[in-house]
């Protein structure tokens, strides 16, 4: 009798052990697959070459609008050819000042530097694209995120008060009758950031589905694309 005591006795611990047991498994199986949120304009901010380019007759290359050249006066930016960057040098976001400049369209493409200027008292690079993304004024996301243009990064060191440049380009909508927005801002991350600016659009409406709706990035390049 004794026996069979003792047999339930253990029977009942090892009922509550393997209880406990699937109660932490269930706990675990839940933290590794959470999911985090998707934040708009953190898309692409890296420095690897692009994978997708524009489709024939786009014009998103890495030249400046409105016939500037992609060099900085003396004493302002240079770009370098360097393929690695030092964490400790590279322009961080609160940093940094966003805008976008005037427009530069032709060929049916509509083209827009989007600016960097270091706004801080040291000097610090940028290399590689931002992340950007259409917002409204809830700040939900209009369209898919850009894609990026074919391009060699090179490192752009900005002494303070210096400028770079990154274009964002796409196809006229009443050109190629894509569906449009009208966004309240554009978010812009810095390469390898993840904290965005947000800068206000007035240029209008945007592609935003349909028919020729994709938005290209270009490499930043030393300058403001004016």
């Amino acid at each position: 009798m004794a026996y069979s005591s003792r047999s339930s006795q253990r029977g009942v611990l090892l009922a509550g052990a393997v209880a406990v047991l699937g109660l932490l498994t269930a706990c675990g199986s839940h933290d590794i697959h959470s999911t985090p949120q998707t934040v708009p304009g953190t898309a692409g901010p890296a420095t690897e070459t692009a994978h997708d380019s524009p489709s024939s007759g786009t014009s998103a290359t890495a030249s400046a609008p409105h016939g500037g050249t992609s060099s900085s006066a003396p004493g302002t930016a240079t770009a370098s050819g360097t393929t690695a960057e030092s964490a400790g040098t590279r322009c961080h976001t609160s940093e940094l000042r966003a805008s976008v400049g005037s427009n530069n369209p032709g060929a049916g493409q509509e083209n827009f530097p989007i600016v960097l200027t270091n706004k801080s008292a040291r000097t610090c690079t940028l290399r590689g694209y931002p992340g950007a993304a259409f917002v409204n004024a809830s700040g939900a996301q209009l369209g898919p995120d850009p894609k990026r243009s074919e391009g060699s990064p090179v490192t752009v060191t900005l002494r303070p008060g210096a400028s770079a440049w990154a274009g964002l380009t796409f196809s006229n909508p009443e050109i190629s009758g894509a569906n449009t927005a009208t966004p309240a801002a554009l978010v812009v991350t810095p390469p390898d950031e993840r904290d965005p600016l947000k800068v206000a659009w007035t240029a209008g409406t945007v592609p935003v589905s349909g028919n020729s709706s994709s938005v290209f990035l270009t490499v930043f390049n030393s300058g403001t694309g004016a």
